[in-house]
Protein backbone atom coordinates (compact mmCIF):
# COMPACT_ATOMS: atom_id res chain seq x y z
CA UNK A 1 0.00 0.00 0.00
CA UNK A 2 1.40 3.42 -0.79
CA UNK A 3 0.96 6.14 1.63
CA UNK A 4 -1.03 8.23 -0.48
CA UNK A 5 -3.99 5.13 -0.11
CA UNK A 6 -3.34 4.77 3.57
CA UNK A 7 -4.34 8.38 4.18
CA UNK A 8 -7.08 8.01 1.87
CA UNK A 9 -8.66 4.74 3.68
CA UNK A 10 -8.04 6.75 7.29
CA UNK A 11 -10.14 9.76 5.79
CA UNK A 12 -12.42 8.08 5.55
CA UNK A 13 -13.40 6.44 9.09
CA UNK A 14 -11.14 9.31 11.50
CA UNK A 15 -10.96 13.13 11.94
CA UNK A 16 -8.82 14.82 9.63
CA UNK A 17 -6.59 16.63 12.45
CA UNK A 18 -5.70 13.29 13.06
CA UNK A 19 -5.21 11.44 8.98
CA UNK A 20 -2.98 15.38 8.67
CA UNK A 21 -0.84 14.03 11.65
CA UNK A 22 -0.24 10.55 9.91
CA UNK A 23 -0.23 12.06 6.68
CA UNK A 24 3.00 14.41 8.32
CA UNK A 25 4.40 12.06 10.25
CA UNK A 26 6.78 9.49 8.51
CA UNK A 27 6.21 6.04 9.82
CA UNK A 28 9.22 4.67 7.81
CA UNK A 29 11.64 6.60 10.80
CA UNK A 30 10.12 4.60 13.64
CA UNK A 31 10.80 1.02 11.63
CA UNK A 32 14.07 -0.81 11.63
CA UNK A 33 15.48 -1.09 8.15
CA UNK A 34 14.31 -4.08 6.79
CA UNK A 35 10.84 -3.07 7.25
CA UNK A 36 10.70 0.41 6.29
CA UNK A 37 8.70 -0.91 2.51
CA UNK A 38 5.71 -2.04 4.66
CA UNK A 39 5.38 0.99 6.50
CA UNK A 40 2.68 2.43 4.76
CA UNK A 41 0.81 -1.44 4.96
CA UNK A 42 -2.21 -1.27 7.35
CA UNK A 43 -0.59 -3.62 9.78
CA UNK A 44 1.19 -3.92 12.89
CA UNK A 45 4.84 -4.26 12.20
CA UNK A 46 7.43 -5.88 14.60
CA UNK A 47 10.25 -3.91 16.80
CA UNK A 48 12.92 -5.71 18.63
CA UNK A 49 12.38 -7.99 21.63
CA UNK A 50 9.08 -8.58 21.19
CA UNK A 51 7.51 -5.33 20.54
CA UNK A 52 5.35 -3.63 17.76
CA UNK A 53 4.44 -0.40 15.96
CA UNK A 54 0.83 -1.06 15.97
CA UNK A 55 -1.18 -0.87 12.89
CA UNK A 56 -2.33 2.57 11.80
CA UNK A 57 -6.53 1.63 11.95
CA UNK A 58 -5.88 0.82 15.53
CA UNK A 59 -3.80 3.73 16.71
CA UNK A 60 -6.16 6.30 14.73
CA UNK A 61 -9.01 4.69 16.56
CA UNK A 62 -7.00 5.05 20.02
CA UNK A 63 -6.22 8.47 19.39
CA UNK A 64 -10.06 9.49 18.22
CA UNK A 65 -10.97 7.80 21.71
CA UNK A 66 -8.56 10.05 23.46
CA UNK A 67 -10.81 12.82 21.87
CA UNK A 68 -7.39 15.21 22.13
CA UNK A 69 -7.02 18.97 22.08
CA UNK A 70 -4.70 21.69 22.04
CA UNK A 71 -1.86 22.50 24.98
CA UNK A 72 -2.78 18.79 26.75
CA UNK A 73 -0.49 17.15 28.77
CA UNK A 74 -0.60 13.54 27.88
CA UNK A 75 1.26 10.54 28.94
CA UNK A 76 1.86 7.42 26.95
CA UNK A 77 2.98 4.20 28.60
CA UNK A 78 4.67 1.83 25.95
CA UNK A 79 5.84 4.16 23.59
CA UNK A 80 7.88 1.87 22.08
CA UNK A 81 10.29 3.56 18.74
CA UNK A 82 8.04 7.20 19.75
CA UNK A 83 5.23 7.06 16.36
CA UNK A 84 2.50 7.38 18.36
CA UNK A 85 4.85 10.41 20.27
CA UNK A 86 5.51 12.21 17.22
CA UNK A 87 1.36 11.71 15.79
CA UNK A 88 0.50 13.22 19.40
CA UNK A 89 2.90 16.07 19.28
CA UNK A 90 1.75 16.58 15.89
CA UNK A 91 -2.23 16.71 16.93
CA UNK A 92 -2.07 18.81 20.19
CA UNK A 93 1.01 21.29 18.96
CA UNK A 94 1.47 22.88 22.21
CA UNK A 95 1.31 20.23 24.86
CA UNK A 96 3.68 18.23 26.57
CA UNK A 97 4.23 14.60 25.72
CA UNK A 98 5.63 11.74 28.24
CA UNK A 99 6.33 8.67 26.78
CA UNK A 100 7.27 5.83 29.09
CA UNK A 101 9.43 2.97 27.22
CA UNK A 102 10.39 -0.12 29.90
CA UNK A 103 12.95 -1.51 26.52
CA UNK A 104 16.03 0.47 26.76
CA UNK A 105 17.39 0.63 22.81
CA UNK A 106 13.81 1.28 22.27
CA UNK A 107 13.87 4.18 24.83
CA UNK A 108 17.26 5.47 23.17
CA UNK A 109 16.73 5.16 19.71
CA UNK A 110 12.93 7.19 20.02
CA UNK A 111 14.77 9.91 22.13
CA UNK A 112 17.21 10.08 19.40
CA UNK A 113 14.64 10.10 16.45
CA UNK A 114 12.10 12.85 18.66
CA UNK A 115 15.16 15.02 19.90
CA UNK A 116 14.17 17.88 18.29
CA UNK A 117 10.74 18.10 19.13
CA UNK A 118 10.53 20.15 22.45
CA UNK A 119 6.99 19.05 23.48
CA UNK A 120 8.39 15.47 23.62
CA UNK A 121 10.45 13.35 27.16
CA UNK A 122 10.88 9.96 27.14
CA UNK A 123 11.80 7.88 30.18
CA UNK A 124 13.09 4.55 30.10
CA UNK A 125 10.95 2.54 32.53
CA UNK A 126 8.28 0.55 33.43
CA UNK A 127 4.66 2.39 33.08
CA UNK A 128 2.68 0.35 35.49
CA UNK A 129 2.95 2.88 38.05
CA UNK A 130 2.82 5.83 35.51
CA UNK A 131 4.79 8.91 35.79
CA UNK A 132 3.62 10.28 39.23
CA UNK A 133 6.19 13.30 39.43
CA UNK A 134 4.32 15.00 36.04
CA UNK A 135 1.00 13.76 37.28
CA UNK A 136 -2.03 14.97 36.51
CA UNK A 137 -2.88 14.22 33.09
CA UNK A 138 -5.25 15.35 30.51
CA UNK A 139 -4.75 12.19 28.83
CA UNK A 140 -3.26 8.88 29.50
CA UNK A 141 -2.87 6.11 26.20
CA UNK A 142 -1.46 3.22 27.01
CA UNK A 143 -0.22 1.37 23.84
CA UNK A 144 0.28 -2.17 24.80
CA UNK A 145 -2.26 -4.92 26.87
CA UNK A 146 -3.12 -4.88 30.48
CA UNK A 147 -4.41 -8.66 31.77
CA UNK A 148 -6.75 -7.01 33.41
CA UNK A 149 -8.28 -3.66 34.42
CA UNK A 150 -6.09 -3.28 37.53
CA UNK A 151 -3.39 -1.06 36.18
CA UNK A 152 -5.96 1.47 33.84
CA UNK A 153 -7.78 2.04 37.09
CA UNK A 154 -4.76 2.55 38.91
CA UNK A 155 -3.87 4.96 36.60
CA UNK A 156 -6.87 7.11 36.56
CA UNK A 157 -5.43 8.38 39.80
CA UNK A 158 -3.23 10.30 37.80
CA UNK A 159 -5.89 11.72 35.41
CA UNK A 160 -7.16 15.33 36.05
CA UNK A 161 -10.50 15.60 36.28
CA UNK A 162 -12.60 15.58 32.86
CA UNK A 163 -9.23 13.62 32.15
CA UNK A 164 -9.68 10.40 29.51
CA UNK A 165 -7.12 7.50 29.78
CA UNK A 166 -7.72 4.91 26.84
CA UNK A 167 -5.99 1.10 27.26
CA UNK A 168 -6.44 -2.20 25.28
CA UNK A 169 -7.02 -4.94 27.77
CA UNK A 170 -6.94 -8.30 27.05
CA UNK A 171 -8.72 -8.17 23.17
CA UNK A 172 -10.74 -4.79 23.95
CA UNK A 173 -10.29 -1.16 23.79
CA UNK A 174 -11.53 0.84 26.97
CA UNK A 175 -12.16 4.39 26.63
CA UNK A 176 -12.37 5.43 30.96
CA UNK A 177 -13.54 9.22 31.68
CA UNK A 178 -12.94 10.78 34.63
CA UNK A 179 -15.38 13.21 36.42
CA UNK A 180 -15.88 14.63 39.65
CA UNK A 181 -13.96 11.75 40.56
CA UNK A 182 -16.14 9.06 39.01
CA UNK A 183 -15.00 7.26 36.15
CA UNK A 184 -17.10 6.17 32.95
CA UNK A 185 -16.29 3.51 30.85
CA UNK A 186 -16.86 2.44 27.06
CA UNK A 187 -15.59 -1.35 25.89
CA UNK A 188 -14.38 -1.78 21.89
CA UNK A 189 -13.67 -5.68 21.49
CA UNK A 190 -11.58 -7.31 18.76
CA UNK A 191 -8.73 -5.26 19.01
CA UNK A 192 -4.94 -7.78 19.31
CA UNK A 193 -1.97 -6.13 21.37
CA UNK A 194 1.31 -7.19 22.71
CA UNK A 195 1.50 -7.55 26.50
CA UNK A 196 2.76 -4.55 28.87
CA UNK A 197 5.41 -5.54 30.38
CA UNK A 198 6.58 -4.85 34.17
Amino acid sequence: MQKEELIHSLREKFPEKIVSAFQKVKRENFLPDHLKSYAYEDMALPLEEGSTISQPKTISFMLELLELKQNQKILEIGSGSGYVLALLSEIIKNGKIYGMEIKKTLAINSKKLLEEDSNIEIFNRSGFDGLPEFAPFDRILISASCKDMRVPYNLTEQLKDKGILVAPVRESVFQIKKQNGKLKEKEFKGFAFVPLRE
